[in-house]
């Protein structure tokens, strides 16, 4: 695992509070490993809610794949596994749902005080398929600084090892972005990596990782199809840095209609 060429002087900061709704062990594992779950979170209804809005724009998304990209569209496949980006910009629900108190209370604690939503996804992976999500870090996808975001990893039915849950990689954070390359599945920072562990999580629970959390999720030998609704957060002013015709460009990561403002200035905005 090699540095991203981008990432010539990151170095991790700490957590210290004070804190809304993260404990201090939470905190100190986040800083440690990487990521913790938090059990619980969303009840059954609020869950529920969520699904009946995501899941006809999935539908949608799904036959479009198949009519229109024979059936496999960048690392989407349909009968396997969907990626339906900026849902907040087509459902009120989930727009609601990114608003929830939890989240301006965890951006609050693991960023600070001045916040936007970064990018927002649901992940549907259907039942028999068999290949792994690949690992990789959310910002080796698109490079970003501040490097260090967050990522809440909402479980809307519960993800199991069998299903194809997330598996994270503990303290390799702290390195920052590593390099990635595409595979037919996916970017890839790591292969076969020593020392991952599961992280199973009960419907309306979050996996809370960082954008540098080396992670992926495994195959879905179940009957039904694990549902999860990707939710990132970034501090305000942060930018995407890409590459064009060997020139660094960066663009402010805040789009209007899906990288408004969670907090500012530690409270929610009117």
């Amino acid at each position: 695992m090699e540095r991203h060429h981008l990432n010539t002087e990151f170095e991790w900061k700490p957590h210290r509070g004070p804190f809304r709704i993260v404990s201090e062990a939470q905190a100190r594992q986040y800083d440690e490993q990487g990521y913790f779950v938090f059990e619980d979170v969303f009840d059954a209804e609020t869950i529920q809610t969520l699904i009946e809005a995501i899941d006809p724009i999935e539908a949608e998304l799904e036959q479009m794949i198949r009519d229109k990209y024979g059936g496999k569209a960048l690392i989407a496949r349909a009968d396997e596994i969907t990626f339906t980006a900026h849902l907040v910009a087509q459902s009120e629900v989930a727009r609601a749902f990114t608003r929830h108190r939890f989240f301006c209370d965890i951006v609050h604690d693991l960023i600070g005080p001045d916040v936007r939503l970064y990018w927002d996804q649901s992940v549907y992976k259907k039942p028999g398929t068999k290949a792994p999500f690949p690992w990789h870090q959310d910002n080796g996808y698109t490079f970003v600084e501040p490097q260090q975001y967050l990522t809440c990893w909402v479980a809307l039915t519960d993800a199991t090892e069998e299903n194809g849950c997330p598996w994270v990689l503990p303290g390799k954070h702290h390195m920052g972005t590593y390099a990635h390359e595409l595979s037919d599945l996916g970017f890839v920072c790591a292969r076969e990596p020593e020392g991952a562990v599961p992280a199973p999580a009960r419907a309306g629970s979050v996996v809370v990782f960082s954008s540098l959390t080396p992670h992926a999720t495994g195959a879905n030998v179940s009957d039904s199809t694990r549902k999860s609704y990707i939710v990132q957060f970034a501090p305000d002013g942060a930018e995407r840095i890409s590459e064009v015709d060997g020139q660094l460009v960066r663009e402010q990561a805040n789009a209007p209609e899906r990288q408004y403002p969670i907090l500012v200035n530690g409270e929610v905005p009117a």
